[in-house]
């Protein structure tokens, strides 16, 4: 095992780093699923969590983000990433661990206060590790392969994610029918597995072969304020966390609301993120393929107002009525949004790489790292402070039909939640508008992109049914014929580019 740096990578050394960063992706991935998320929530809630003390587990993810400025200290001072990253992340497991043997050292049950503690120090190496991993993935995976090589990764962890959720969520409903009382070491158990597959994670790394990196010049707040003085960068940055404090103001709280308001059991929360990941999965390939034809630019600026639709249908699906009517609306809250944050996670990744400068990576990728995190620890925060007022606070939404002798209609409550659900989403639909101030090398008309993908998904259906697909359209003969020239010639350029 050898941990010094090599001056250039072989192709053999190559395709195997490649496959170790896989293989390093699914082992973390399995200790996501059972150390964050739902089962998180779920967990806190059986220990009698606050609303402020969810808001703050929602938020040390980001918060603890500002603690990856010891990276670029720690990569200039010993020019080794893989022992950087390596090292913090086995530091980052060690509390994991530590939650899950608790129940067996000590007769009392863990409390809120000490989950939160040991999950601050996790989150704390873990951002240092990361902001190191970046910068040695930047080195070590050739800028052509980028958007499919992560998009390859992100496919088999989801698969993997869907995998374990399903299996744990209906293991952990049968524990709670029938042995109720042993809920609470299931969960402790969750971490102390999370944890030991974190570490399975750093020994993969361990082997993972590292580029020699550039040489970094600078004071640590030099290094910080060269990517605020790069224009294109800082309004990327400006972009990047009106964006996150839009949707960290509601997303977060998408499984309390559907535990606490809409009393869903934890198997049909896990069900509907299923189905989130499964059209992430399915759709993210073609978000790949895309964000190589086009640009990342491109894709957000499609995705995203498909995501901002599914953060305000959330405000209308605890609406009173039709149970079935209220999952179908879940259903397909989760398969748009599902659809729409593997292209939008897989552009703003690539775009915050693509336009940091190699010789600064690991700074320009820090500094976006951190601004999105202030961001986006701020709106957990002040959702858990402000979602016992909203309670108290409920506003109806009635439609007022008595003059014609007809019953009223209901069409929103707001109440808790819902507030911020609609507040996340305007604010994330003002956020798009900053989007437009960044450039992106590739970068073409958002129209276009849309023209290509209809003409290439009617293609896809003439091939698969056999038969010609057409659009019934109320235009006159002349104009539907001249779409259909502009629509070809633009599909045959393309197919030639390509």
């Amino acid at each position: 095992m050898n941990l010094k740096p090599v001056k250039s990578l072989s192709e053999a050394q190559l395709k195997s780093g490649l496959k170790l960063v896989v293989a390093d992706g699914l082992s973390a991935e399995a200790m996501v699923v059972f150390t964050s998320g739902t089962f998180l929530t779920a967990m806190a809630i059986h220990m009698g969590a606050s609303n402020f003390q969810l808001g703050v587990l929602a938020a040390l993810p980001t918060f603890t983000t500002i603690f990856q400025l010891f990276s670029i200290w720690l990569v200039q001072k010993f020019k080794n990433r893989k022992a950087i990253t390596a090292f913090c992340n086995f530091m980052a497991r060690v509390p994991l661990i530590a939650i899950g043997v608790l129940p067996f050292l000590f007769t009392a049950e863990t409390s809120i206060e000490i989950l939160i503690v040991m999950l601050f120090l996790q989150h704390i190496f873990g951002d240092i590790a990361g902001a190191s991993w970046n910068a040695w993935m930047k080195d070590m995976i050739p800028g052509s392969k980028l958007g499919s090589f992560f998009s390859h990764r992100s496919r088999m962890a989801q698969t993997l994610n869907v995998t374990l959720s399903l299996a744990t969520a209906l293991g952990l409903d049968y524990i709670k029918k029938h042995y109720p009382s042993s809920e609470i070491m299931i969960y402790h158990l969750l971490f102390l597995a999370g944890g030991m597959l974190g570490m399975i994670s750093v020994i993969l790394l361990l082997r993972t072969p590292e580029p020699q990196a550039s040489r970094i010049d600078g004071n640590m707040l030099s290094l910080f304020a060269r990517p605020l003085k790069n224009k294109n960068f800082r309004n990327l940055l400006m972009f990047n966390s009106f964006w996150s404090f839009a949707l960290n103001l509601a997303t977060p709280f998408f499984a309390v609301f559907m535990m606490k308001t809409m009393r869903l059991p934890v198997a049909y929360i896990i069900g509907l993120g299923i189905i989130s990941q499964l059209s992430s999965i399915v759709s993210i390939k073609i978000w790949d393929r895309y964000s190589d034809r086009f640009s990342n630019k491109n894709i957000v600026a499609f995705c995203a107002p498909l995501y901002i639709a599914c953060i305000l249908a959330f405000a209308f699906a605890a609406t009173p009525g039709n149970i079935q009517t209220m999952l179908a609306l879940l259903v397909a809250i989760h398969v748009i949004s599902g659809l729409a944050t593997a292209g939008i996670n897989l552009a703003l990744s690539n775009i915050g790489i693509k336009l940091a400068p190699n010789d600064e990576a690991i700074a320009y990728i820090t500094a976006k790292n951190m601004f999105v995190a202030m961001s986006s620890t701020l709106a957990p925060v002040i959702g858990g402070l402000m979602a016992d007022f909203f309670v108290s606070h409920p506003f109806d939404c009635n439609l007022h039909l008595d003059f014609i002798g007809m019953p009223n209609i209901h069409l929103l409550t707001l109440q808790g939640w819902n507030y911020f659900f609609i507040i996340g989403g305007v604010l994330a639909l003002i956020s798009l508008k900053l989007l437009q101030q960044v450039n992106e090398k590739g970068e073409i008309r958002n129209r276009r992109m849309v023209i290509y993908m209809q003409t290439h998904f009617r293609s896809k259906l003439r091939a698969n049914l056999g038969c010609n697909v057409t659009a019934t359209l109320y235009y006159p003969k002349t104009v539907i014929h001249r779409i259909k020239i502009r629509r070809l010639k633009l599909h045959q350029s393309y197919r030639k580019s390509a």
